[in-house]
């Protein structure tokens, strides 16, 4: 697509004699007589470049550079005039111009300046994504090799996927917490036309509503205290490419309300601004709730679930394509593997079969998390993974029969026991804890009481304490740790900060925990 310069001059010859230079040059040109016309020109449909006179009736050169500056920092503006001087070059230089071109001037020189104004602020806009985006550690994948596994339910997601990719429709992936939704957003982006430009995403769920606003749509200096700077927000650095909504069901109404907007007209503005921003972007949306109800008991707009839910993907729990569980721990102990420099090492048959034989109410989360557990607990020295580094973390689901105990002594002092880093999810999935024993050593905790866990006893760990005690303990512990920061918290934990409030909130009501956490 050729790079579009907007030539704005009050007199028809100049605006067709430098239109007609850049049409030659390979550019796409659009015209304004005025200062006027041109921020209108900008605000629907932005340019890549400006070009415009100094001399204008209304409002000059110099001031339109300065309100194009307060609408788009990184828009490159060149000023043409006849009556240059140094001052005048200071003063618009000053207002944010990126040049300024005495006449008359040579058609190349005009060239020449645009192609290194948009080369400019190319850079500063990638440089603006980079900082937006959270690239994946170790992911190589892309497009439908992200998605792994040879079950049947993995097969008809990869045909949704590719059926849906070639649109620009919006999609609405949903599923159970940990199933990889951002995978699958992420595969839909790299098939989709727009693969070439930006993939940003958002965890709606881990940002308060005055912070997700700014994020989303961005804000004008001084919109609010500690606004000391335009800022652009995910929409409007996502243009032409795709954005990942994660967990869009915990936005507020009033986020609801802005997100509907741009869905039907794709155009907002900005925090503090009345200026109208449009913008091209691909919604990616997904949930683990169940829209349709809480859309129906009025939790969740349903003018903006039925906006959302274009192209819907459903998305397997793992328990559901167990089949999958092999290939997908192979994976993530190899990445493991490369990414601390270890060992190349592969689960024996024992701890395979423990891992295919149980439920996986965390999903792939869940079992990335056991796989990293078990790689960096295992000996550096060995290739193989042992049954024994699998069996304490399964709490919960289906084991497979006739697990052998591990010794007693590894349950340690479970009155001291501490979540393992990056351990599994504790918003109602499997968790895993270690207690240091007496001699500082590191053990997995709770073994004996998982060699004789079956679905139909409720799990109870030594000295009559439950999962949910152990989970609330953790959960108040975190939060001492972090001075009662709840999105610190939250991230830490792996859950959401939605998640963590409405735990703390019934805690409270049953009087067991502080109030004043």
């Amino acid at each position: 697509m050729p790079r579009s310069v907007l030539v704005v001059d009050d007199k028809e010859m100049m605006r067709d004699s430098v239109g007609s230079t850049l049409t030659r040059a390979g550019f796409s040109v659009r015209t304004a007589c005025d200062a006027k016309g041109a921020l209108k020109e900008i605000q629907s449909n932005k340019p890549d470049a400006v070009v415009t006179d100094l001399n204008m009736p209304g409002m000059t050169g110099i001031d339109l550079v300065a309100e194009i500056n307060g609408i788009d920092e990184e828009l490159p503006v060149i000023l043409m005039t006849a009556f240059g001087t140094i001052e005048t070059a200071v003063q618009a230089m000053k207002n944010g111009a990126y040049d300024f071109i005495t006449k008359p001037f040579e058609g190349d020189e005009l060239i020449i300046s645009i192609k290194r104004a948009i080369k400019h602020a190319t850079l500063l806009h990638e440089n603006a994504i980079l900082r937006a985006s959270v690239p994946v550690a170790g992911e190589q994948r892309t497009g439908l090799d992200r998605l792994i596994g040879e079950s049947d339910a993995m097969r008809k997601v990869r045909e949704q996927v590719r059926a849906v990719a070639s649109s620009h429709g919006t999609v609405l992936v949903t599923g159970e917490s940990g199933v990889g939704k951002e995978v699958v957003a992420r595969a839909v982006h790299d098939l989709s036309p727009r693969a070439q430009s930006p993939f940003l995403a958002i965890n709606c769920a881990a940002l308060n509503e005055n912070l997700l606003e700014s994020e989303l749509f961005g804000h004008e200096r001084g919109a609010f205290t500690g606004a000391d700077t335009l800022r652009k927000g995910r929409f409007e650095l996502a243009n032409s490419g795709s954005l990942l909504l994660d967990e869009v069901s915990e936005v507020s109404p009033q986020i609801q309300a802005k997100l509907l907007r741009v869905l039907q007209e794709r155009a907002f503005e900005r925090v503090g601004s009345s200026a109208t921003i449009g913008v091209d972007v691909r919604v990616i949306a997904t949930s683990n709730r169940d829209l349709p109800h809480a859309s129906s008991m009025g939790e969740f707009r349903q003018d903006l679930f039925f906006r959302l839910n274009v192209l819907p993907i459903q998305i397997p729990a793992l328990r559901e394509r167990l089949d999958d569980v092999p290939l997908l721990a192979k994976h993530f102990v190899e990445r493991i593997c490369i990414r601390d420099g270890r060992r190349r090492a592969a689960f024996t048959p024992e701890a395979m079969a423990l891992l295919g034989g149980y439920q996986w109410p965390g999903n792939v989360r869940e079992l990335q998390n056991i796989c990293e557990r078990a790689v960096v607990l295992s000996d550096p020295k060995s290739t193989s993974i042992e049954r024994s580094l699998v069996e304490p973390w399964l709490m919960t689901g289906k084991i497979v029969p006739k697990a052998t105990p591990l010794r007693a002594s590894a349950a340690g002092a479970i009155g001291r026991a501490r979540p393992v880093e990056n351990g599994a999810s504790l918003n109602g999935h499997a968790h895993g804890f270690a207690s240091e024993s007496a001699a500082g050593g590191f053990k997995p905790a709770g073994a004996s009481a998982v060699a004789s866990f079956t679905e139909s006893k409720p799990l109870t760990l030594p000295g009559d304490r439950t999962l949910a005690d152990l989970e609330r303990e953790t959960i108040v512990a975190t939060l001492h740790r972090f001075n009662g920061h709840r999105q610190k918290t939250a991230k830490a934990l792996g859950i959401g900060v939605r998640t963590l409030g409405l735990k703390l909130k019934k805690w409270k009501e049953e009087a067991l925990v502080s109030p004043n956490l």
